[in-house]
C-alpha cells in the first residue's frame, strides 16, 4: 500500500535530527571591556601610597609632639615672663640702654629677691623644726595628759615612744623615705634644669624683641603685620595688668596677715606675711592651702588656739578676696568678667594644669582684646527688659497670668449654662 501525503511530513520530522542553537562569537571590543574592568586602576597605587605617608607622618608628628611637650610648655612659660617684662626692658631702653643689658638688670633683681625671701624663709622654717622637734616631749606629755584626764586611761609617754620606734608603719616609712631620696633629688634637678631653660628663653624673648617681631612681620602682608604688632601690644599690657593686679592684691594680703599674725605674738610675723601674699596670689589652685598652711603651723608652736584663729582668718578673708576685692581688681587691670576668668582658669588647668592656670587669665583677656575689635557692636534699645524688669500689664504668658485668665472665664461659662 503506497504512502498517502498526509503521513509523509510526520515522518519526516520524526527522521529529522534536533537542530540546536550555539551563541554567537564575542566581539573583540568586549573582550577589551573585560580586560579593562579586571585591572586595577592607575590611581589606586599612588593613593594607597598616599594615604599610608599621611599616616606616618600623622603619627610621626603625635610622637613629636608629646615628646617635646614640656619644651613647648616651658616656651610658653618664657613668652608670657617675657611679655611681663616688656615694659620694665623697653623703658630702660628708651633711655639709651641696650635691651640686652636692661634684661639682664631686671633679670638680676629678680634673682635676687627671690633668693633673698627663699633664704630668709629658709632660716626661719630651719628654726621652727628645731624648736618643734625640742619641744616635742612636752607637747606629747600635755596631749597625753588631756587624753588620761578625758577618758580615764593610764598612759606613758615611754610606752608610747616604744610603740611608735617598733611599730611597722615606721619602718615601712623609713624604707620608702630612704627609696625616695634618689627620686627626690632627680625631680629637683629637673625643676632647676626647667628653670634654666625657661630663664634662657624669656631673655631672649625680652632681649630680642624688636628683632623677633620683625621677623614675624617679614612673612606676613602690611595688613597683617598691623594686625600682629597691634596683638603683641595688647598681650604686652594684658600681662602686666594682670601682674599688676596680682601684686597689688599680694601687697593688701600680706598686709592683713601680717597684722593678724603680728597681733597674736606669732613670731616671723612679716617674713609669714610675705610667703601668705605671694604663694596665695602667684600659686594656682592650691596656692591658698600652701600659704594658710605655713602660718597655721608656726602659730601651733605658740599656742594651738591660735592655728585656729588663722585658719578662721585665712577662710574669712579668702571669701573676701575672692568676691570683692579680685572682681574690682580684675575689672579694671585686665577688663575681663570674674566669671569669663573663673572659667579660663578652671579651662587651663584642664589643658595644661598649673602651667595653664597661671597663664589663662592673661592669655583670655588677650584674645578678648583683640577680637572684640573685629566684632560689629550695636547701640542698645532702652527696653526695660534689658536692665531685667518685666513691664506689667502686657499679657504676659507666665503661670500666674494664666491662672487669672482661666479664673477670669469660669463664671461666664457658669451663666451661660
Amino acid at each position: 500500500m503506497a504512502p498517502t501525503d498526509d503521513t509523509e511530513p510526520a515522518d519526516r520530522h520524526a527522521a529529522s535530527p534536533t537542530v540546536t542553537t550555539t551563541p554567537p562569537a564575542r566581539q573583540p571590543a568586549d573582550d577589551a571591556v573585560v580586560q579593562a574592568g579586571r585591572r586595577m586602576p592607575r590611581w589606586l597605587p599612588r593613593a594607597m601610597v598616599l594615604a599610608l605617608a599621611l599616616i606616618a607622618a600623622f603619627q610621626l608628628g603625635s610622637w613629636a609632639f608629646h615628646q617635646l611637650t614640656g619644651l613647648l610648655i616651658n616656651i610658653l612659660i618664657a613668652f608670657f615672663l617675657a611679655l611681663a617684662i616688656e615694659p620694665a626692658v623697653s623703658w630702660m631702653a628708651s633711655r639709651g640702654m641696650r635691651r640686652g643689658l636692661a634684661t639682664f638688670l631686671v633679670f638680676l633683681g629678680l634673682t635676687i629677691v627671690t633668693a633673698g625671701f627663699i633664704t630668709l624663709l629658709g632660716s626661719m622654717l630651719a628654726g621652727q623644726i628645731i624648736k618643734m622637734v625640742e619641744g616635742f616631749p612636752d607637747y606629747l606629755d600635755s596631749v597625753i595628759h588631756w587624753i588620761n584626764q578625758t577618758f580615764h586611761t593610764d598612759l606613758r609617754r615611754v610606752d608610747v615612744q616604744e610603740g611608735l620606734l617598733h611599730s611597722d608603719w615606721l619602718r615601712k616609712y623609713a624604707q620608702n623615705s630612704a627609696a625616695g631620696v634618689l627620686d627626690v633629688s632627680a625631680q629637683v634637678l629637673g625643676g632647676l634644669f626647667q628653670l634654666l631653660t625657661v630663664a634662657l628663653f624669656s631673655f631672649y624673648f625680652a632681649a630680642d624683641g624688636p628683632r623677633l617681631r620683625r621677623a614675624l612681620c617679614s612673612v606676613l602682608p602690611p595688613a597683617r603685620q598691623a594686625e600682629v604688632l597691634r596683638a603683641w601690644e595688647i598681650a604686652v599690657d594684658k600681662t602686666g595688668g594682670y601682674l599688676y593686679s596680682r601684686g597689688l592684691m599680694a601687697l593688701i594680703s600680706g598686709i592683713a596677715h601680717y597684722i593678724l599674725l603680728q597681733a597674736l605674738g606669732v613670731p616671723y610675723a612679716p617674713v609669714l606675711g610675705v610667703w601668705v601674699g605671694l604663694v596665695s596670689q602667684f600659686i594656682p589652685t592650691i596656692g591658698t592651702y600652701l600659704a594658710g598652711a605655713l602660718p597655721m603651723l608656726i602659730a601651733f608652736t605658740v599656742n594651738p588656739w591660735y592655728a585656729v584663729w588663722v585658719l578662721i582668718f585665712v577662710v574669712v578673708y579668702q571669701q573676701f578676696e575672692n568676691y570683692m576685692l579680685q572682681p574690682k581688681l580684675t575689672s579694671k587691670t585686665v577688663d575681663i568678667h570674674p566669671a569669663v576668668a573663673f572659667g579660663s582658669v578652671i579651662a587651663g588647668t584642664a589643658l595644661l594644669g598649673a602651667v595653664g592656670a597661671l597663664i589663662a587669665i592673661p592669655a583670655t583677656a588677650t584674645l578678648q582684646a583683640f577680637l572684640g575689635a573685629y566684632v560689629k557692636r550695636y547701640a542698645v534699645t532702652d527696653d526695660p527688659r534689658v536692665q531685667g524688669h518685666r513691664p506689667r500689664g502686657t499679657g504676659g504668658t507666665g503661670a500666674g497670668t494664666r491662672m487669672r485668665r482661666l479664673w477670669a472665664r469660669q463664671p461666664r461659662t457658669e451663666e451661660s449654662a
